[in-house]
């Protein structure tokens, strides 16, 4: 089966993820969400892949208005700096935290405290912060956090399930640095990475109220089994970990606006798609679960398309965001979106006229600087051609090196970004 139009389908999935990541560009989206200047002080600090890229847009924005004093620091990954003349940009490691985020969010925490009333704190959160703005609960060391990190990661736990853990273990998530902030005015603006958008989930909440508990925390530990060292234990058994509760006082004042989020992202992309002749269906902007499993479901979905024109006609694309996880068993190079876009290979079998695209919009999927790869229809052929085995490489959770062995990898570079996953998958 070909395409009816004269798109080249490898062409028009790229266009689709660049126009998602365009959509959740700072710049564009910051403008509307512009305080009004304090009598005081202007403070902006922030953790996350996108907060370099925010507190530069923020600044650009406060300064051509009316040219209020401001000042700052925010916390980025390493290699998302933007530069900025009054806020200061630090870097630091993700998806394990450093010692430098750990530096990183003792200045932060400095720079909050003994502010008034008539002073304005903006918070710039996005994706990432967990591990960037890293500050050890009562007993722990950095270490500890590490640990707890990498092994969280390992487990296949969703990112709700691990930012509820990472909270309840923090000195300064889980609305403690908000908390930190009181009296001053609080605004935080989120760019939203995770399933359902739940602002607790965002960087586990810094400036958040959280109404999940430390006996939640503990029991998704027991869930993964996942080993805690004895300190991480301690604070979760006895709730000397609990984080601060929506209803607290001192983050009444506060404000919380949501700037971008996938679902703004994806329909970006839906609209890339109608421009090129293809109808768009948004299958959600939340979907979790395994990424070979979420797979499996999509996978099942394209060949009804192509056998049977049901659910939807072609030439049609399935756009889907969210956050899959991988429980890693073997000893490749991981992935989640890739290791998504692996097993819908699998799935599909080589079903003709259906190319997929899957990538995380910051650039980086797992550990890998590259934001993901292409599916095509002859992808499983090539790659038996060159001797792979792509069940072998699913085992081994390998897929990065599969898809760069078939020069199919996505690389963008830092996008600055971060709405979370992106898929789509294109039936001619």
């Amino acid at each position: 089966m070909t395409f009816a139009t004269p798109t080249d389908p490898r062409a028009l999935l790229r266009q689709m993820f660049d126009a998602a990541v365009a959509a959740a560009q700072p710049a564009l989206c910051l403008p509307a969400h512009l305080p009004p200047a304090p009598k005081g002080r202007t403070i902006v600090i922030g953790a996350g892949k996108a907060s370099a890229a925010m507190a530069r847009a923020f600044e650009d924005l406060w300064v051509a208005r009316d040219n209020s004093p401001l000042e700052g620091l925010v916390v980025t990954r390493y290699g998302y700096q933007v530069p900025c003349q009054h806020i200061e940009i630090v870097q630091a490691a993700h998806p394990v935290p450093d010692a430098a985020g750990l530096q990183a969010a003792q200045r932060i925490q400095e720079l909050v405290t003994g502010l008034t009333a008539d002073d304005l704190v903006v918070a710039l959160i996005s994706g990432g912060g967990s591990s960037l703005l890293v500050a050890p609960g009562e007993g722990l060391t950095l270490q500890d956090k590490q640990a707890v990190n990498a092994a969280l990661l390992a487990s296949g736990a969703s990112i709700s399930e691990m930012n509820c853990v990472r909270r309840h273990l923090s000195g300064i998530k889980g609305g403690r640095l908000g908390a930190a902030c009181h009296p001053a005015q609080l605004l935080t603006l989120l760019i939203s990475d995770v399933p359902g958008d739940a602002p607790m989930d965002i960087a586990s909440g810094p400036t958040v109220g959280d109404a999940t508990t430390c006996a939640d925390a503990l029991a998704i530990a027991q869930r993964y089994q996942i080993t805690m060292p004895a300190p991480a234990q301690k604070l979760l058994e006895t709730g000397a970990g609990e984080t601060i509760k929506p209803a607290d006082p001192r983050l009444q004042g506060s404000t919380l606006r949501m700037v971008t989020a996938p679902q703004m992202a994806l329909e970006a992309a839906a609209e890339v798609a109608r421009a090129a002749g293809i109808t768009p269906y948004i299958l959600g902007d939340s979907l979790e679960g395994e990424s070979r499993d979420v797979a499996k479901v999509l996978g099942g979905m394209a060949r009804q398309v192509v056998l049977h024109g049901q659910p939807f006609q072609t030439p049609c694309v399935l756009l889907s965001g969210g956050e899959t996880t991988v429980t890693i068993r073997g000893t490749g190079r991981g992935g989640r979106n890739v290791e998504f876009l692996l097993a819908l290979g699998v799935a599909l079998a080589g079903t003709p006229g259906v190319y997929a695209l899957a990538g995380d919009t910051d650039g980086v999927d797992g550990a890998e600087e590259i934001a993901g790869a292409l599916l095509t229809p002859d992808s499983l052929a090539r790659a038996w051609a060159q001797g792979m085995n792509p069940r072998r490489f699913l085992d081994n959770n390998d897929a990065h090196s599969f898809f760069q062995a078939l020069g199919d990898s996505v690389i963008t570079g830092p996008t600055l970004t971060n709405v979370n996953d992106f898929r789509a998958i294109l039936i001619g």
